[in-house]
């Protein structure tokens, strides 16, 4: 299974940034609602005492067993219309008991109070605000469903809510965009670092954008220039090596096609096999010498995988080509990475070698020769992408992996049913013609 890329620091920031929103959301709606809740109750219940006032004065008229004249039901017809509030007049007779003696169309047919009481109290569905007419036997109750205060104290809840939320995505997208802000300076940093040649020894990031930043530049300065001096140095050194190396090799080898034509059959077979081994050590040195001699920036250009064969040539290994192969690459690279698996492919007792394109940006080197198990191929492939040796692979696959990382690439092994084979992937920004 392929492990996950780790989030970005503006994923990480805008994700704890939603979250903290998020939070801040609810506390602040929270404590609103315990704001409101209080001042709403308050401003309700000073709404049913200012209008028992208001009522107190047209209401208030003698005792009688009659009810008031319709002209004074009448003169509050704002209260009766209202749908918000209800009123009664409630008269207490002798015995005790409670007649209602008026009220508006919302008042329930019932007295509210079944004894006189002034001031607030709640029954099941109202609360009651009373006060006492002036002749201080009949009552005004005014009322109010607690339906109604609910309704009243969801809808300044919800505009509340809907405030917060909306001063929250303002502040969210301001932060966002500060964020944005203050990650631009490491964005440039990043591209400054993508452009800069890592062999350059005396080059330098200058000075920070950020006074905070000015740190990490004089690490990155620091480190560069000594990964600089020990590639320098390692390059110098694996260059001048394989150079020594060349010309004995092909001193080597003269002599000893001069001894094989002078000793006696007998002795044949042996000087052949110290011939083949030495041949072989000189492709690997050659191959070295063209992977260090060329420039840390590739050149990629179209190139002719036929026309380049002959100057590749292994002998006893025959060459196969299908349909003319074209693909963009640096010459000397693609040249020393075809040497090694060339060489593999006859250490691994190959003849025959086809070489193809099953993909665009991707040249397969297929051989007849013993090939590996699933194990090894695995094995193999882990090895290869911790660029570490690993069940044999040797110094030849991991200098082609080098040579596919160089064009934004890998090498990969797949399976095949004979022999090995091996794909060198250049990248996508690599295309065949």
């Amino acid at each position: 299974m392929k492990a996950s890329a780790p989030p970005s620091i503006r994923a990480r920031l805008t994700r704890a940034l939603l979250v903290s929103s998020l939070l801040w959301i609810i506390a602040v709606a929270t404590a609103a609602w315990l704001a409101v809740h209080d001042e709403v109750d308050e401003l309700l219940d000073d709404t049913l005492q200012a209008a028992a006032e208001g009522l107190r004065g047209p209401l208030s008229q003698p005792a009688t067993a009659e009810p008031p004249p319709a002209s004074v039901a009448g003169s509050v017809p704002a209260m009766t219309g209202s749908g918000r509030f209800a009123w009664q007049v409630v008269d207490y007779l002798a015995g005790g008991e409670a007649k209602l003696v008026a009220g508006s169309p919302l008042a329930p047919a019932a007295p509210l109070r079944a004894a006189p009481s002034s001031g607030f109290g709640d029954s099941e569905e109202w609360r009651v605000f009373g006060i006492p007419l002036a002749d201080g036997r009949r009552w005004l109750y005014v009322a109010q469903t607690h339906a109604e205060r609910q309704e009243a104290l969801a809808e300044v809840a919800l505009s509340a809510a809907l405030a917060t939320l909306a001063i929250a995505l303002l502040a969210q997208v301001w932060l966002q965009a500060q964020i944005r802000h203050e990650l631009q300076p490491l964005q440039r940093l990043a591209q400054r670092l993508a452009e800069r040649d890592p062999q350059d020894v005396g080059a330098a990031l200058g000075a920070a954008e950020r006074d905070e930043l000015q740190p990490v530049h004089h690490a990155i300065d620091e480190l560069t220039q000594r990964l600089a001096l020990r590639l320098a140095r390692e390059r110098a050194f694996t260059g001048h090596a394989a150079h020594s190396l060349r010309t004995p090799l092909a001193g080597i080898d003269a002599q000893l096609a001069v001894a094989l034509r002078e000793s006696p059959p007998e002795l044949q077979p042996r000087l052949q096999r110290v011939r083949t081994a030495a041949r072989r050590l000189h492709r690997v040195v050659s191959a070295l010498l063209t992977l260090f001699r060329s420039s840390a920036a590739i050149r990629p250009q179209e190139l002719d995988i036929g026309e380049m064969l002959p100057r590749l040539a292994v002998e006893g290994l025959r060459f196969e080509i299908a349909t003319p192969l074209r693909l963009r690459a640096d010459a000397d690279l693609l040249a020393a990475a075809l040497l090694n698996l060339f060489d593999n492919s006859l250490r691994h007792g190959a003849t025959r070698v086809r070489l193809s394109l099953p993909c665009s940006n991707v040249l397969r080197v297929h051989d007849d020769g013993a090939g590996v198990s699933p194990e090894q191929r695995e094995s193999l492939q882990i090895a290869l992408a911790g660029q570490l040796d690993a069940g044999g692979s040797g110094l030849g696959l991991l200098l082609v992996e080098l040579v596919a990382r160089a064009h934004g690439g890998s090498l990969q092994l797949p399976a095949v049913e004979h022999g090995f084979a091996a794909d060198l992937h250049f990248g996508p920004q690599q295309t065949a013609a």
